[in-house]
């Protein structure tokens, strides 16, 4: 007996929930840090901080080999496994006895979280037809972000019993998830991909982590310091040995000829800027609330949580702007808001505790932001590359994405550089503003050369083409 094709909307339901855990639990953590810390006394800012960079920095080194053994050995299969390590990882975050055991089980539920990004996006392109899907990959998108921007207000109400329930609150939706999934989700695979490259995912880990590590430490020991200096070494190595192991593996790390579309490495090199000034707002905030208006972490949750609904509203529209007009006009309208939100906080946010007239407005411009810019450049995967590149394509756009929120938060700490006060918040607010211009001219650049972009398969010589063509040469109709 056949059963009947589960209907788009249920897959969507399914799969934007799983993504909306693996987005949240990217930021929720930075509202529990007090509790966290007073949990563990002895630990500074810059040692914390590694219960947010320890998850991202793994998110990003195994988000690529996730998405291609999802598009080898089947993506409903590899999203099911991911929900599963994503639970069992949780539960042993929430019983975590030190902040040691805390980072090393954060670190595995980032290599559950990798798994489902990009299955859950491949899987959520395969269910709904062409002209359905900027909507559907929009309201998708629109969830892991709002997730990102509700992680400090549902981090606040949680944190109010104990920090250790911003880890359980993960254990109930996971299970109704993977209840769900077998049910609703069509398997789907593409049998011609071969067996990822594991070294060259290593490298990234290594570079994006040394980089991370080296920015983060410079602020204590100094940029000069033998150890900061070291780091930034391993970081450079790393990061140019991985795109010249990529040109010569058969299943690389880094897709480098889908990489060859302009508009697929624009949309990635986009996500990575917006994704550090994305996660500097949300830490900067946080901290701001708290140690410059002395707001309960409580209040200071609640008092971010208007960005979030507005980028819930604008999705919807957001979708159907990006259906009519393209990913990059909305990405470059998105930047304008987002930074005019920064800029409001550089004017108005003093001392002096004033919400109405010196937070809110930036919190509604820089919802308006984000709901318009994610949704674009999770899109842009689905009109550039064919299905089979799907997996592998969404997964670089969420490395660029996991590899920004690093940088972002590293480079805010570093600015920080211990207590901070209001000359420093301003220095963080001017940083967000530049990522944001920056994302508006990735917009711009989107637009001018997504009607002339297309993917080609590579030739047998391609594996023997050097890193840096292949990264900025462009493929001609």
């Amino acid at each position: 007996m056949t059963h009947a094709p589960p209907k788009p909307g249920l897959v969507l339901l399914v799969v934007s929930t799983a993504a909306f855990l693996a987005s949240l639990d990217t930021f929720i953590v930075t509202i529990a840090f007090p509790g966290i810390r007073a949990a563990f006394p002895g630990d500074g800012l810059a040692t914390l901080s590694w219960v947010l960079n320890g998850y991202t920095v793994l998110f990003a080194a195994c988000l690529a080999p996730a998405g291609r053994l999802a598009d080898r050995y089947g993506r409903r299969r590899l999203f099911l496994v991911g929900v599963a390590v994503f639970t069992l990882a949780s539960a042993a975050c929430a019983a975590a006895p030190s902040i040691g055991v805390l980072i090393a089980f954060r670190a595995v539920q980032a290599i559950g979280a990798a798994l489902v990004m990009p299955t859950s996006l491949a899987l959520l392109l395969t269910a709904f037809p062409p002209h359905r899907r900027p909507l559907a990959v929009g309201v998708w998108a629109s969830v892991g972000a709002a997730a990102a921007a509700l992680g400090p207000p549902v981090g606040g109400l949680l944190v109010e019993a104990s920090w250790r329930w911003v880890f359980l609150v993960n254990l109930p939706i996971c299970a109704v998830t993977l209840l769900a999934g077998p049910r609703l989700l069509r398997e789907s695979r593409d049998t011609s991909t071969g067996v990822p490259d594991v070294l060259g995912a290593a490298g990234l880990l290594v570079g994006v982590g040394a980089l991370a590590y080296a920015l983060v430490e410079a602020s204590d020991r100094g940029w000069g310091a033998q150890p900061v200096l070291l780091a930034f070494a391993v970081a450079a190595v790393a990061l140019a040995w991985v795109p010249w192991r990529s040109a010569r593996h058969p299943v690389p790390v880094l897709d480098l000829p889908a990489l060859r579309v302009p508009t697929l490495w624009l949309a990635c090199l986009t996500t990575g800027v917006f994704a550090a000034g994305f996660a500097a707002m949300l830490f900067g905030n946080v901290l701001f609330l708290t140690s410059i208006w002395h707001d309960s972490i409580l209040v200071a949750g609640l008092s971010l949580a208007p960005g979030p609904l507005v980028v819930v509203g604008v999705s919807i529209l957001g979708g159907r702007f990006v259906h009519h007009f393209g990913p990059g006009p909305a990405v470059a309208l998105g930047g304008v808001a987002f930074g005019a939100g920064a800029l409001s906080w550089l004017l108005r946010m003093g001392s002096t505790p004033d919400y109405a007239a010196a937070m809110l407005p930036g919190q509604l411009l820089t919802g308006l932001g984000v709901g318009l810019i994610l949704p674009s450049l999770s899109g842009v995967v689905g009109t550039v590359l064919p299905p089979s590149r799907w997996g592998a394509g969404s997964s670089m756009v969420n490395t660029a994405r996991q590899v920004g929120t690093v940088l972002g938060t590293a480079v805010l700490v570093a600015v920080f550089a211990g207590t901070p006060d209001l000359s420093d918040f301003r220095r963080g607010w001017l940083m967000i503003l530049t990522t944001a211009a920056l994302t508006c001219a990735g917009g711009i650049l989107i637009t001018l050369r997504r009607r002339t972009d297309h993917y080609a398969e590579p030739q047998a010589s391609s594996s023997t083409a050097s890193p840096a063509s292949m990264l900025i040469k462009g493929i001609e109709p």
